[in-house]
């Protein structure tokens, strides 16, 4: 994954018009929280999108599937929008424009938009806004909810490796990575890793693709094997929609 500017998405655009496409919401927490919602948990929402089509296409998403609607619209960025590259072998590339979703600010969030639920998942694109991360922390945990944290790519956790060890060591509850983050995080294989992050939240999780995943509790650790498909379509979001099922377990 790499974050770009908005001149570097309207190039890809252009490329993107000589190509098939399809058009789907996203983010770690959006697919996570769709995931769940469509096994059946209340869910909701919180961020903010462009007063555009891509923000109406959202929105409107989260209607279709009985998310509740916590968004925050901003008249003067476009939404964010990943660009998915799919290879024939089913693997993936992002390039990430965050867009309206990197101006969503401390002092827009309120407590009310936490009540009623369980967990409050943060998408590791968003951390690098120290003072909105740590609000939002700061009002769901007076809501009573634990903190979920899914570290979204290797060098988001390279470029910020204090305030992540911050977090979590001091505030979150369950930790999802892939090993390139693990890696990121620790400087260890995912095993090893695992203890480590384990060592400093309740649960820690890290992903190995076609591996299945390493899950830790305590001093309790086990290996979830993969299903095994005769054949990978698209692995985008699968991660993602591991962490839904987890919830829901």
């Amino acid at each position: 994954m790499q974050l770009i500017d908005e001149a570097k998405l309207q190039q890809i655009n252009s490329k993107f018009s000589q190509m098939k496409t399809h058009l789907a919401t996203g983010g770690s927490a959006g697919n996570a929280i769709l995931g769940l919602a469509c096994l059946g948990a209340s869910t909701g929402f919180i961020g903010k999108v462009g007063n555009d089509h891509y923000g109406k296409f959202f929105k409107e998403n989260l209607k279709k599937n009985r998310i509740e609607d916590k968004m925050l619209t901003s008249e003067h960025l476009p939404s964010g929008v990943a660009s998915t590259f799919i290879t024939p072998d089913g693997e993936r590339t992002f390039g990430t424009y965050l867009g309206a979703a990197s101006t969503l600010k401390a002092e827009e969030l309120t407590l009310d938009m936490f009540k009623g639920y369980a967990y409050l998942f943060i998408e590791g694109y968003l951390v690098q806004d120290h003072e909105m991360i740590l609000h939002a922390i700061e009002l769901a945990k007076e809501a009573g909810l634990q903190i979920c944290l899914d570290m979204a790519s290797y060098n988001i956790v390279e470029a910020d490796l204090e305030f992540f060890t911050l977090l979590i060591h001091k505030y979150v509850d369950i930790v999802f990575a892939n090993e390139e983050e693990a890696k990121a995080f620790t400087g260890k294989e995912p095993e090893e890793a695992l203890e480590v992050i384990g060592k400093q939240c309740s649960i820690a999780i890290v992903k190995v693709g076609s591996g299945g995943s390493y899950i830790r509790k305590g001093t309790e650790q086990i290996k979830v094997k993969a299903m095994k498909v005769e054949k990978v379509v698209d692995t985008t979001g699968a991660g993602d929609y591991f962490a839904a099922a987890f919830y829901m377990d």
